[in-house]
């Protein structure tokens, strides 16, 4: 029984061993030395020592992966330094951009539901009707930091220069009673009707009569005005802040 045994233990012995395999702990700590000083600085490493190499690179690589994910993105130039999207000079009113057109049936009634909230609450807002004046529609594309115009949902709401959401986000914060902390302290909005524009927010430009022409001379004829938008409006000086 004493031979059969030592036999065994000879066969087990001269087996081949798979990778990394090590029979004592004494072998665990050789590896692991040998893995360490192969990654600082590997001077005195033998150079047929593909163990060595292997270990070393999978370190590497895993460190350079590490360091590429803790690098912060970039922010766009709209973004603050909490990541939040804001708008400058913004800070004591509600911004929003909407359209007036019917369109788009839901559109409309989006924009419809999210003015007839935040007028509720009586402070100043600035509403920014992109189908008056398409120079808001790339203004909000440079905010919002989006290049197709196809993406772009309305309404976007901004409070107090901070950029809320659209419909949704609007309906929700209003429903559980966010939108009203949200809102404290910004000025109270005029209760009385613009007279200037009838609460249009625009009137017709004076230098082209709304016609968005202007008559320069006999050679050069009739030329775009450069004073109003493309509808012949211009901004109403009583009520409306200028564009960003």
């Amino acid at each position: 029984m004493f031979i059969r045994r030592t036999k065994s233990r000879a066969r087990i012995h001269n087996a081949p061993s798979p990778k990394f395999a090590c029979s004592s702990f004494k072998d665990i700590h050789s590896l692991l030395s040998d893995a360490s000083s192969g990654c600082v600085g590997g001077d005195g490493d033998a150079p047929n020592s593909p163990r060595k190499l292997s270990i070393c690179h999978r370190t590497r690589s895993v460190n350079a992966l590490l360091r590429s994910l803790s690098l912060p993105p970039q922010p766009p130039d709209q973004l603050s330094k909490n990541g939040e999207i804001r708008i400058p000079d913004a800070e004591k009113k509600i911004v929003v951009y909407f359209t007036s057109l019917r369109v788009v049936r839901r559109t409309f009634e989006d924009c419809k539901a999210v003015r007839s909230i935040l007028r509720s609450f009586r402070v100043t807002i600035d509403e920014r009707d992109l189908s008056m004046d398409s120079g808001f529609m790339d203004e909000l594309q440079r905010i919002l930091g989006q290049s197709e115009k196809s993406k772009l949902t309305l309404p976007r709401v901004f409070i107090g220069g901070r950029y809320v959401g659209g419909v949704e986000e609007v309906k929700h914060l209003h429903e559980s009673g966010q939108l009203r902390k949200q809102v404290e302290g910004l000025p109270a909005a005029d209760p009385c009707t613009c007279e200037v524009c009838g609460g249009h927010r625009f009137i017709l430009c004076r230098v082209c009569s709304g016609s968005h022409k202007c008559y320069n001379s006999e050679k050069s004829g009739f030329r775009s005005c450069t004073m109003c938008n493309e509808n012949g409006l211009i901004r109403c000086p009583s009520c409306s802040s200028a564009p960003l």
